[in-house]
């Protein structure tokens, strides 16, 4: 059933936690798991140094891939019963691991915290819902993260565009820029104006959706992929953004958010988070200090039926239920004493562990652009996440393929899309 919450921004106090744990004879090795983001890297290989000079029988091996093949490297060890000790990925793709019980419930004390409660308070509103059953916790939020437009200002001009007065606000008008921005050798794009994010379909094409209002499943969780004519409408838009209509963009090219940092002047527009403005000012300083990037709020149609951007996720900390209680217990603690450190994160990969002191916090609200992506939040909500949530995200991709360089029609793609996934929410 697909679970909807808003995140409110209230305050109250809170005090970084302080783990109980404590150094025992015992050794334990902890597999960690997690994906690449270098500014986070260093920031964490610092506080595994830390935390393991204080608990010298703890061993912790850190394994990095991206958040791609950490999809898949996971679910493999999992079915093998060779899953790591501690892995995070993106609430969608981790739920089903708490619906299978493939993880352990959260270790309050080892944390740092005292109960549940003590835990839920720290946070703000339905943060901990995705991870939260029977009352009882399965992760703690690594990041809190939504898309806004990235905007590259050089790549305007070039192509005789004004980067403030023709910024697209609408899906219309990001075809209609990207078109003017294009640039070809024959037909390979050699310069794009916008692409979407491919393979996350259920965070940034279920919003288009839900603008002419569709929804991926109904209210009562009883019927998929509601609303024929949005979901039409959205192939159709994304069939002529492809290789066979006008010829903007494709899942075959270079993922747009990943050539943005370069500016190359291939890429104009990208979808990605806050934790972007890190990754450009850490691969491209150049650019991060200079006036020729901007954010922008994330578009709706212009026929829009509601206001809503793209979803929010969460990568979430979690244990494996199949790791020893030495492992779990040293698990929490270490997750605990990460997190203990917020503020950093936010400072120095502009990442957001969604505390209700951070997103309070002076830091927060001084960061460039920070306050686009908080009005973008408040139009968004929590992606859809379920036991079936990497299987409908698969189904959304192969009608998306489908349309975009198969030629199938739009008709034919919904036709396929929602009986697929309806049978999966049936089973």
């Amino acid at each position: 059933m697909k679970k909807i919450v808003v995140m409110a921004a209230a305050a109250v106090a809170f005090l970084a936690p302080v783990s109980v744990f404590a150094a025992k004879a015992k050794k334990v090795t902890i597999e960690f798991w997690t994906h690449e983001d270098a500014n986070r890297q260093k920031l964490e290989d610092r506080y595994i140094k830390e935390f393991t000079a204080t608990h010298p029988n703890v061993t912790v091996n850190v394994t990095r891939q991206s958040s791609t093949k950490l999809i898949e490297l996971i679910q493999t060890a999992f079915a093998a019963g060779k899953g790591p000790t501690m892995f995070n990925l993106s609430i969608n793709d981790e739920y089903p691991y708490i619906m299978a019980g493939r993880v352990a419930p959260m270790n309050y004390k080892a944390a740092g915290y005292k109960n549940a409660n003590d835990v839920i308070n720290a946070y703000a509103p339905n943060m901990l819902e995705p991870v939260t059953m029977n009352k009882k916790i399965y992760g703690l939020p690594l990041e809190l993260t939504n898309w806004s437009i990235f905007v590259n200002k050089k790549v305007f001009r070039a192509a005789g565009l004004d980067p403030e007065k023709d910024l697209p606000k609408t899906w219309e008008d990001m075809m209609a820029v990207s078109e003017k921005i294009a640039l070809r050798d024959g037909n390979i794009l050699k310069r794009r104006g916008y692409d979407f994010r491919y393979k996350y379909y259920l965070e940034n094409t279920v919003p288009m959706v839900e603008q002419l209002g569709g929804q991926l499943v109904s209210a009562d969780g009883k019927e998929a992929i509601v609303g024929k004519d949005a979901w039409i409408k959205v192939l159709t838009f994304l069939q002529q953004w492809g290789p066979n209509g006008k010829n903007l963009g494709s899942p075959t090219y270079t993922a747009a958010r990943s050539a943005f940092n370069k500016d190359n002047g291939d890429i104009a527009m990208c979808s990605t988070g806050l934790y972007q403005e890190a990754r450009i000012k850490h691969d491209n300083p150049a650019f991060y200090n200079s006036n020729d990037w901007a954010v922008i709020p994330y578009p709706k149609f212009k026929d829009a039926k509601k206001d809503v951007a793209a979803c929010y996720y969460g990568h979430y900390y979690m244990v494996s239920s199949d790791a020893s209680k030495e492992e779990q217990e040293a698990s929490w603690a270490l997750i605990g004493y990460m997190l203990s450190h917020g503020e950093e994160y936010l400072k120095e990969v502009n990442i957001i562990q969604p505390t209700n002191a951070l997103l309070n916090s002076d830091t927060y609200k001084s960061l460039p652009y920070s306050k686009v992506f908080a009005d973008d939040m408040k139009r968004g909500h929590i992606v859809y996440y379920g036991s079936n949530s990497s299987a409908i995200q698969s189904a959304l991709g192969t009608a998306v393929q489908a349309v975009m360089l198969q030629k199938v029609s739009p008709e034919d793609a919904y036709k396929q899309l929602k009986k697929t996934v309806q049978e999966l929410i049936e089973e």
